[in-house]
């Protein structure tokens, strides 16, 4: 077998002169040095190449196998120009006198890409697949419903269910994070929903197993905006963080859009059934994957950082419910930052859950739109809020970088997250006669720009502490699950009663946002607090 392996290791191109009928061979049976005068250039090209050639023949009369062991000839471009030939090692033996010829290529294509770069692609397509888990079910929940006679009561609990799973795993996300590595925490939250997303089809029949899968695939969910924050805390520095945090919660947003845009051409020619396998195959296949991407070592920094990582594999339980206790809870909630950091993050989950259970029946019955373009219309916020995404990380970024105060900058972001879809809502609420479509581009428009959080609120969990940021992150999203749980139905039972959109969902929704505005811009902060030293 012979392998040709070319490497250039000069990046400027060359020109190789023509030299008629001039005949050379490389190769000379003394297998002595010899230099060959090829090129006279300026420039240097390095060339070089190793081959082997092994014969076997068989003496029919002794019956022993003769092997004609090759030859190896490494050539190099010297100073001046000249190409120097030796003869080298034998590289093994072909047999049959088979010959063939490799080369190396640079595969896969992120082979050179710095690990960074790779954990964070890798995290952001994980919640690509995170949202679409998420909203498959409220497509298939109309079909569903019809076979298994469920009425508009106990779809609302098998909906909901998910966030109980999703509250409930928010602190211990945190905690597992920060002990065993965010992105450990990622694989295992994956997996986990994925495999409960598959068996949803199997357990539909029996309302305690399908809510029991639902509350997994909620946990599972949980955790990984908790082990994206740790992640990103350890890996990226601070003057590319907007960019990152961006980049992977921006993939729910996306995660939204393809959810959507496939769950109802699927449903409609395989099945509901095929959502949830599709879906679910999808996250064990980048399960898969990712264990190629990832180190083995569950600690790989970029950047210094001023703590040792505190996972051991021979740690005890005992050991580990000590670092629980180790954990500053006190100096948390005794951080203005923090409680201003707890309550916005409450105030945008109550817009974003409403909203985004509660349009697609607004743009049906408020606006007089079909089924089919009431659908489309849903697609149109998370979509907008992916360009959003990308405009706010590099608007932040390039603040910071500049020497802004990254305080300053975070507020910036969060009151233009919270103010657009305030004074949009306001005018989707009065009555300026306002055609369909108008009334839908205004509310896209203003939902979109609540992406801007991304590089307000959901950078400082990192920006004050690293060390604690996926702990942080669980107590505020712990929080934030609670209008999942609350006003969902809170918002059902208002429009049940007053048969007001502007009262059921628009008012809360504005109230909060204007709130969550104040008390950021009074207590918000990203200077690095060492919560440790107070407790």
């Amino acid at each position: 077998m012979a392998k040709l392996t070319i490497r250039a290791e000069n990046s400027s191109f060359y020109h190789f002169p023509h030299y008629g009928n001039h005949k050379v061979s490389i190769f000379n049976s003394s297998l002595r040095p010899q230099r060959l005068n090829l090129l006279a250039q300026k420039h240097i090209l390095k060339l070089r190449v190793s081959c082997s050639i092994t014969e076997r023949q068989k003496e029919e009369a002794a019956e022993k196998q003769r092997i004609v062991k090759g030859l190896k000839l490494n050539g190099e471009v010297g100073k001046n120009g000249g190409l120097i030939s030796t003869s080298g090692d034998e590289l093994g033996e072909a047999g049959n006198g088979d010959k063939e010829v490799g080369f190396e290529w640079g595969w896969p294509p992120w082979k050179n890409l710095p690990q960074r770069y790779k954990l964070i692609g890798t995290t952001s397509l994980a919640f690509v697949i995170c949202n679409m888990d998420k909203v498959n079910l409220s497509v298939a929940i109309i079909p569903m419903s019809h076979q298994f006679g469920w009425n508009s009561s106990v779809a609302g609990l098998v909906q909901s269910s998910f966030f109980w799973g999703y509250a409930l795993s928010q602190l211990p996300g945190g905690w597992l994070s920060k002990i065993f590595g965010g992105s450990r925490v990622l694989e295992v939250g994956v997996l986990v929903w994925s495999l409960a997303t598959m068996l949803v089809p199997y357990l539909a029949g029996f309302m305690p197993a399908l809510i029991f899968s639902r509350i997994l695939v909620g946990i599972g969910e949980g955790v990984s905006p908790s082990a994206a924050t740790d992640l990103i805390a350890r890996t990226i520095p601070l003057e590319e963080r907007s960019r990152a945090v961006s980049f992977v919660f921006g993939g729910l947003s996306f995660g939204s859009v393809t959810g959507l845009l496939l769950a109802p051409p699927l449903i409609q020619n395989y099945g509901w059934e095929s959502v949830f396998y599709l879906f679910g195959f999808l996250g064990i296949a980048w399960f898969s994957g990712f264990q190629l991407v990832k180190e083995d070592r569950p600690w790989s920094f970029t950047e210094p950082m001023s703590w040792p990582p505190s996972f051991s594999r021979n740690k005890s339980l005992g050991e580990l419910g000590t670092s629980l206790k180790d954990v500053p809870w006190k100096a948390f909630f005794r951080s203005k930052a923090v409680w201003a950091m707890i309550y916005t993050h409450f105030c945008g989950s109550w817009g974003h859950y409403t909203c985004l259970s509660w349009l697609p029946t607004y743009f049906s019955e408020e606006l007089n739109l079909n089924l089919t373009e009431a659908a489309w219309v849903s697609v149109g916020p998370p979509l907008a809020s992916i360009l959003v995404t990308s405009i706010a990380s590099q608007f932040a970024d390039s603040l910071i970088s500049k020497g802004v105060d990254t305080s300053l900058v975070r507020k910036i972001c969060q009151t233009i997250a919270f103010l657009s879809p305030a004074t949009c809502m306001i005018l989707s609420s009065l009555d300026f006669g306002l055609p369909p479509w108008e009334v839908v581009t205004i509310l896209t428009g203003g939902i979109a720009l609540s992406s801007f959080a991304l590089s307000g609120l959901y950078c400082t969990h990192q920006d004050i502490s690293p060390e604690y940021a996926s702990i942080l992150l669980g107590i505020t999203n712990t929080v934030g699950a609670v209008p999942g749980i609350v006003g969902v139905p809170l918002t059902g039972y208002l429009l049940d009663s007053t048969h007001s959109w502007s009262i059921s969902l628009f008012a809360p929704s504005i109230f909060f946002y204007l709130t969550g505005t104040i008390v950021w811009l009074a207590f918000a902060s990203s200077k690095p607090q060492s919560f440790s030293e107070g407790d």
